[in-house]
């Protein structure tokens, strides 16, 4: 399964709820079909509009805002065969979580999440250090990187 989106709050006094896309087109977490938590529950988008950076839904079965409230936080997923084909030179992120990263040899360490701070996506290395996404290179059993020079310097 494959994390799409994340109902972030309620949104009026009707139901509707705020979401946060982490699809490439913002869009697309509306056309897989029903979206599935992590307990299980199905949730079918009837509508959306897009709000400054997030998506303002309605869902099917939500009527208020108590339910609504009551779903802030839930993380909504696709299975994996509903994504798109990706096309040559593309990757999912999750195709690359907890495979090690490599620069010129040097393995900098396993590759346990994402961050995006509004700059551009960050892989996040065990340790907490952050490197840019763009910086792959190619993808196998590990993940090669091209850093610019003096990047992992300490001065």
């Amino acid at each position: 399964m494959i994390h799409v989106a994340t109902i972030i709050g309620a949104h009026g006094i009707k139901g509707e709820v705020k979401l946060r896309s982490f699809t490439s087109d913002p869009k697309a977490f509306a056309t897989y079909g029903p979206l599935i938590s992590k307990d299980g529950a199905t949730f079918e988008i009837k509508t959306f509009r897009a709000q400054i950076n997030d998506f303002i839904c309605v869902l099917t079965n939500i009527a208020d805002r108590n339910a609504a409230e009551a779903l802030r936080g839930t993380e909504l997923f696709v299975a994996r065969e509903k994504l798109p084909a990706l096309k040559q030179g593309e990757i999912y992120l999750c195709d690359v979580q907890g495979k090690p990263a490599v620069v010129e040899g040097k393995d900098l360490g396993r590759i346990v999440g994402f961050q995006n701070f509004g700059a551009g996506e960050l892989m996040e290395l065990e340790g907490g250090m952050l490197i840019p996404v763009s910086s792959i290179t190619s993808v196998s059993d590990m993940v090669t990187l091209n850093l610019p020079e003096g990047y992992l310097s300490e001065e």
